[in-house]
């Protein structure tokens, strides 16, 4: 099964209503295992594929995720259109807990990863100005508020390392900067969606206001845990609404040739070793083994 819609997330997302899961496929990657295998199936008759992104039982942290072999597992089926869906704290006092917010931008405080797929003999530099693709951003905020949906699009993220939550120090810096939302995984995935040319977006389920109000504690895990499987109904909706008119859509945006433009080395100057590792990516650019 070719599976053009992709989505990432919680298994909590594979319980919804319309969804038809026949198959989980174990891909291997260049770059190692995904944090566990694909699930292919149907949402109200359009193919897609479900990934959990920290595996099945929530087992990796943040920065234990292989983005790469996620990425890679998912482009390998088809997934050409990538919907994220994650828990984030809100920085600002009019993102409240239980509602839904779409990425526009985002800060990387990440230090831990590998984030790209190229190196080791080939080189890309994909533009990133734009993050998250518009196209498909629109259509979700379009549907979410067509289903009164408490959502707002051009949300500025900030992704941190984790899996420790912020100090107030940091996350009151954080809010100084005009950033809306914290988390720990979204950047990174973006930018290794933009590198495999597929159209990604972000769902942002709002669970609590990290470090940085007075009156509150901070964050812990049972409260964002708690608020989070009430949110996931919210998105549960959403997906059902959009996946439907997406698939219906040709892709009128710049994603699909993110790497037109992005390789700097000359063809004949690429190991074959880089050649086989990438040939899934940069193929159709005559870099590829075939």
């Amino acid at each position: 099964m070719n599976a053009p819609i992709g989505i990432i997330g919680g298994s909590g997302l594979y319980r919804m209503e319309g969804l038809a899961l026949d198959r989980a496929v174990a891909v291997d990657t260049p770059f190692g295992a995904p944090s566990g295998p694909v699930h292919l199936g149907t949402l109200d008759g359009v193919p897609v594929a479900f990934l959990a992104r920290h595996g099945e039982g929530h087992r990796f942290t943040p920065s234990e995720v292989n983005y790469r072999a996620n990425i890679w597992a998912l482009k390998s089926v088809g997934v050409e259109r990538l919907i994220s869906v994650s828990a984030v704290g809100s920085l600002q006092a009019w993102h409240k807990p239980g509602e839904l917010r779409l990425v526009g931008q985002f800060i990387d405080k990440t230090r831990h990863r590998e984030d790209t797929f190229f190196g080791g003999g080939l080189v890309a530099h994909v533009s990133f100005a734009k993050p998250t693709c518009d196209q498909v951003t629109e259509a979700l905020l379009a549907e979410g508020r067509a289903l009164s949906l408490p959502i707002e699009g051009q949300a500025l993220y900030v992704c941190m390392e984790g899996p420790a939550f912020s100090t107030r120090a940091e996350s009151r810096l954080h809010q100084s900067w005009g950033a809306d939302l914290i988390g720990m995984t979204q950047v990174t995935e973006a930018r290794l969606a933009r590198e495999a040319e597929l159209c990604y977006a972000c769902i942002a389920l709002v669970t609590d206001y990290d470090a940085w109000r007075e009156e509150e504690e901070g964050v812990d895990a049972a409260s964002v845990l708690e608020v989070m499987h009430a949110n996931v109904d919210k998105a549960q909706r959403l997906l059902r609404q959009v996946v439907p008119q997406l698939s219906a859509q040709s892709r009128a945006c710049a994603c699909g040739g993110a790497l037109k433009a992005a390789l700097y080395t000359a063809p004949e100057q690429v190991p074959q070793e880089a050649r086989e590792r990438l040939d899934l990516l940069v193929a159709k650019y005559g870099y590829g083994t075939t």
